[in-house]
């Protein structure tokens, strides 16, 4: 680091010598495995490429269409170009998903019906998902349940894996439709699931039931491997454009990639039963939607070297990390243990401090919507809650995990460390 950079970093936010000790070293330690995701980046980056080249992606694609949209031939290029990149038979791609979770739901609520059971087998999913399960407490309208729809869960083992004798036994209920496994850690204490171990539990479950559809929920995951869960046997999965597939420029959105019929059932869900996806005006967004999915691959992989890099520099300052920065990674998000409230939200404010927008806010925990528990969300973002953006955000419980994810630079995203360790350590 550069004495001026250390200067300017002393006098605005008074850092002292240790925490550019732990930088050097921790920046020293994560070099190979940097090297590493420069050659994932670089294999996603061409398989975008071909995607837009197979489409015959041109400046007609970047269309403004109103009222129905019909016949927009941007959006409807956006979803084969989707579809290519994840190598399946159909998606749909709208700004008008208002989060990952609605792209969740609508997958979810379009392919089952009253009397089908959703089995989740990466144990109780995230928790903006428990109130369209109906597992939220008393008060679920609008929920599967309400509709009639049983849920079942098979929890992890202790060494945060599938339980397949456990999953064996589930699957002997003839009413499981859909199976649901959550790539990322969500506010779990646990590495995220490999594509491969994502493909090896579905060909188990497909081997013992083939009438199953399984559902991943992909947020947080586009482009950390060489391959994704479509195409290891996921018949449908979700996510989020202001997370990594949205490059960091998508203003919103969310997508569903798939089987073809499982795809129209969601876009029901979107809309409604015989229009589907044909309508939806997308507001002059297509070209800012292909330019972000474009730098997708590069962002995505800014964000994983921060997350590498302050997985190794909160440890070597003596936090319990997971995963530890060698391990291989699946998703953006890096779980630091603090075991104390006053830690976590110093660690928190700290981010917050050190965004481009915002950081002159103190964020604080509260009861936001969707989340059992107070949460803290530092998030100065150019998008709102844009999580491939630098962030970090944690439940108030318990052994006081934060979550930290995103950086459109890696250079960002060191410095944010730098300034929450900073908060943590010398306040």
């Amino acid at each position: 680091m550069l004495d001026n950079t250390k200067d300017l970093l002393k006098e605005t936010y008074g850092f002292k010598e240790n925490t550019f000790e732990l930088y050097e070293r921790a920046l020293k330690d994560c070099e190979e495995q940097f090297k590493i995701y420069d050659e994932i980046r670089e294999f996603n980056q061409m398989k975008v490429l071909k995607a837009f080249q197979d489409e015959r992606i041109s400046d007609s694609h970047f269309t403004n269409s109103s009222g129905y949209g019909y016949d927009d031939i941007g959006r409807d290029s956006l979803d084969k170009v989707y579809a290519r990149i994840f190598k399946a038979e159909s998606a749909i791609v709208r700004p008008h998903f208002v989060n990952g979770t609605h792209a969740i739901g609508s997958a979810l609520f379009g392919n089952l019906r009253p009397g089908n059971t959703l089995l989740c087998v990466s144990g109780k999913p995230y928790d903006t998902l428990h109130n369209i399960i109906g597992i939220s407490g008393d008060e679920n309208i609008g929920s599967l349940k309400e509709y009639g729809i049983n849920y079942g869960q098979v929890d992890l083992t202790n060494e945060g894996k599938f339980d397949l004798e456990g999953i064996k036994k589930a699957l002997e209920d003839s009413s499981v439709r859909i199976v649901h496994i959550q790539r990322s850690t969500g506010y779990g204490w646990r590495n995220s699931f490999s594509v491969k171990e994502i493909g090896e539990v579905i060909s188990y479950i497909k081997g013992i039931r083939n009438d199953i559809n399984v559902f991943v929920d992909n947020c947080y995951g586009e482009f950390i491997d060489v391959i994704e869960p479509t195409e290891v046997g996921a018949d449908i999965i979700a996510g989020s454009l202001i997370k990594n597939i949205g490059g960091g420029i998508a203003p919103a959105g969310g997508y569903i990639v798939g089987k073809k019929e499982l795809v129209e059932q969601a876009a029901y869900r979107l809309t409604v039963p015989g229009i589907g996806g044909e309508c939806g005006a997308t507001f002059g967004l297509m070209r800012t939607l292909f330019q972000g999915l474009f730098l997708a691959p590069h962002i995505a992989m800014e964000a994983v070297k921060g997350a590498v890099f302050c997985a190794r520099i909160m440890e070597l300052a003596g936090f319990e990390v997971k995963p530890r920065f060698d391990e291989k990674r699946s998703d953006i998000i890096q779980a630091i243990k603090f075991g104390k409230a006053n830690k976590l939200i110093r660690f928190c404010k700290g981010i917050q401090y050190g965004s481009p927008i915002d950081s002159f806010v103190e964020c604080e925990p509260w009861a936001m919507p969707g989340y059992k528990d107070e949460v803290i969300m530092a998030a100065g973002a150019f998008v709102q809650g844009s999580s491939i953006e630098l962030s970090a955000d944690a439940p108030i419980r318990e052994p006081y995990i934060a979550y930290l994810q995103g950086g459109l630079t890696f250079d960002h995203g060191k410095i944010g460390v730098l300034i929450a360790l900073n908060n943590v350590l010398n306040n």
